[in-house]
């Protein structure tokens, strides 16, 4: 994908809702099709923009944290509401959040947005845990501003039973899931992995999900992986993992970022997606770490991000952000295929490859 302006995105924009109009039913192909790198995923967004905010005010300082229930105590929820807007709006270069979030989100053909299914990929291992307030602002913003009901919103991670801890502030009836719909479901996995098969969350794999939603953390992980866990890892708890943990671990990493269960159905003679399923990622960095998930967070950061297309939300978060700003090891041979597995490089990178700050 080329440099697009915004001018250039919402004629996009226009005339693929058109096309939605003319052809409502959404073409699910018959046989597997892959993804053509660089075409586009997000017609409304450019697929190359990260934001990110900083800002001490989200959290109240702590000498040392132990548990994620006490980090949830520090955050000022109406801060990070107030920054999430913020991401919104520069992500989608408006400057209202509603006219934002109806520009991220994109109602499935033939639905209202009450009858709209969103999934919401959360990140809840060991001593980590998406923080109530991030979660809570996304459950709000996708009821509130565009009408999904709460009872349609299911918030999940199926990395081990009962992984999902509980989340306060979010609209009533958002369903927090418990092995929700298991990794059970076998489905195939083209290159460049060549394992050809794996198992994945069955909703996904059924079709049964409009809208997917990647809230991430960002800690430290397997150098083959890049040295990072964020947003592409994070569906670990959404496809068998164990595969990720060989030594083709990336590949298997890259493959399933590339399938139709997170990017959404793609026509089979152009790779193009026909409608987005997986329409935001944010790294929720409030708290981040160099170390693993078996250890508590050594940051209190204060920094979110967020994107449309999960490996350059993971490519600009690890480099510039783990890298840059707190110094920490990076494998920029593995990180570097995160753009370039995709099709992109560097030099495309908008804002001279910098996260564009909110």
């Amino acid at each position: 994908m080329s440099m697009i302006s915004r001018r250039q995105f919402m004629k996009k924009a226009v005339i693929t809702g058109a096309a939605i109009s003319a052809f409502p039913m959404v073409y699910v192909p018959k046989s597997r099709a892959s993804w053509t790198p660089r075409t586009t995923v997000h017609p409304n967004v450019d697929n190359l923009r990260v934001v990110g905010i900083s800002d001490n005010r989200m959290t109240q300082p702590s000498e040392e944290v132990t548990s994620w229930k006490r980090r949830d105590e520090l955050v000022n929820g109406e801060i990070v509401w107030e920054n999430i807007d913020k991401l919104a709006c520069a992500l989608t270069e408006t400057q209202n959040p509603k006219e934002a979030w109806r520009t991220i989100f994109i109602k499935p053909p033939r639905k209202s947005w009450s009858d709209t299914v969103v999934a919401i990929k959360t990140n809840n291992i060991l001593r980590h845990k998406t923080r109530d307030a991030v979660m809570a602002k996304i459950c709000h913003s996708v009821t509130g501003e565009l009408g999904v009901k709460p009872s349609n919103i299911h918030i999940y991670d199926n990395a081990g039973p009962a992984s999902v801890k509980p989340f306060a502030g979010l609209p009533e009836g958002c369903r927090v899931e418990q092995n929700w719909g298991q990794i059970s479901t076998k489905m195939p996995v083209h290159r460049p992995w060549s394992g050809g098969e794996t198992y994945c969350v069955k909703h996904l794999v059924n079709g049964s999900i409009d809208i997917l939603i990647n809230i991430a953390l960002s800690n430290r992980h397997w150098s083959k992986l890049g040295g990072f866990t964020m947003t592409m890892k994070n569906h670990f708890g959404t496809f068998a993992p164990l595969h990720g943990h060989m030594a083709d671990g990336l590949d298997y990493l890259i493959a399933i970022n590339q399938t139709p269960e997170l990017l959404g159905p793609i026509d089979t003679r152009t790779g193009k997606i026909l409608y987005p399923r997986q329409q935001l990622c944010i790294v929720d960095a409030l708290w981040a770490s160099n170390r693993g998930a078996f250890d508590l967070p050594t940051d209190q950061t204060n920094f979110l991000a967020m994107g449309v297309l999960s490996p350059v939300v993971d490519y600009q978060v690890a480099t510039k952000f783990r890298a840059e700003r707190m110094g920490w090891p990076v494998d920029m041979r593995t990180t570097r295929r995160m753009l370039t597995d995709f099709g992109f490089e560097e030099a495309e990178l908008p804002n001279g490859g910098k996260i564009i700050e909110a």
